[in-house]
């Protein structure tokens, strides 16, 4: 379906790292997009794409599908059902596109009280980073009605390079924690392995550029790699303490379902670590220090340019 014949009113909340690039996805085809963000400052460099700025998240709610982009359960709750909240108002949206990384158990709270409303409501959580989006390469998996995401899934389709549906509820919230979980089990492996080669003697970028090529290369592990050679924790793509939540709905939802987890319990603690010892506004793969200092390394930047693998 082309641009054109999207004529449905959008509406989107929280312009963080990966809302920001999700929106102007949206706005690269011609969407009719309103957006709202809490610093709004945030918010008013997307009105040269297009964007149309609201005051209030209630301003939204006579849209015809609104996104959410949020940190947390708590946040998505309050965006919506707050004091000012989009359903503050009498008005309300056809449906909410949820794409936050947020608990089972959080999520069933939203939908019944969407529902309740009248409020279809599907829960979109998606696998990369901003660059990741801007790359055109992000996937989005969804659930709840087939009908809502039918809908909504020529836009899902501007986001990057697949979308999938992988069943009615809250199961894409299971598949995020999944995800995530594993997201974080692959960095700590990866520092790991990085500050063995390196200790014996083999230079970081020659390293991470061979497991690149082999069979246990990834878009993951290629994406991560020029920040891991030259050190570029600044460049944030997602926080330690962000990924210590994730690995927290991780090792929670392992004990709903009887399921043990002994790799992410130990990466879950070594994260916790790094939150513990003030790594907050840098890039999680700042991981890969810490592990060399208990090895005994010090770490340099290389220097060398290394391509990512999202061009």
């Amino acid at each position: 379906m082309s641009a054109e014949n999207l004529k449905l009113k959008l509406g989107w909340i929280g312009l963080g790292r990966m809302g920001e690039a999700m929106t102007k996805r949206l706005l690269k085809q011609g969407c009719d997009l309103s957006v709202w963000n809490r610093t709004r400052s945030k918010a008013e460099p997307l009105v040269e794409y297009g964007a149309k700025l609201v005051a209030g998240k209630t301003d939204l709610a006579t849209c015809d599908i609104v996104f959410t982009m949020v940190s947390t359960t708590d946040d998505l709750k309050e965006v919506l059902f707050g004091a000012g909240g989009l359903l503050s108002s009498q008005a309300k949206p056809k449906m909410v596109v949820d794409s936050s990384s947020i608990s089972q158990e959080g999520s069933v709270e939203v939908r019944a009280e969407l529902e309740r409303r009248g409020i279809a409501y599907l829960c979109a959580p998606v696998s990369g980073n901003a660059k990741v989006v801007k790359a055109g390469k992000l996937l989005v998996v969804a659930s709840g009605p087939k009908a809502a995401y039918e809908q909504v899934k020529p836009y899902l389709a501007m986001f990057g390079r697949s979308e999938m549906w992988v069943g009615e509820g809250e199961l894409a919230r299971i598949w995020k924690i999944a995800h995530n979980t594993m997201f974080g089990v692959i960095i700590q492996s990866l520092c790991e392995i990085t500050v063995l080669a390196e200790k014996a003697g083999i230079p970081r970028h020659i390293f991470l550029a061979s497991i690149n090529d082999s069979v246990l290369g990834s878009m993951y592990t290629r994406y991560k790699t020029p920040t891991l050679v030259n050190l570029g924790f600044d460049h944030v793509t997602f926080t330690p303490k962000l990924l210590l939540k994730d690995m927290d709905l991780g090792m929670s939802t392992a004990k709903a379902y009887g399921v043990p987890m002994p790799a992410a319990a130990a990466t879950r603690e070594s994260i916790a670590g790094l939150v513990g010892r003030g790594y907050d506004e840098v890039d999680f793969s700042a991981l890969l220090v810490e592990t060399a200092n208990s090895a005994g390394l010090e770490l340099k930047s290389e220097n060398v340019e290394v391509a990512d693998g999202l061009a």
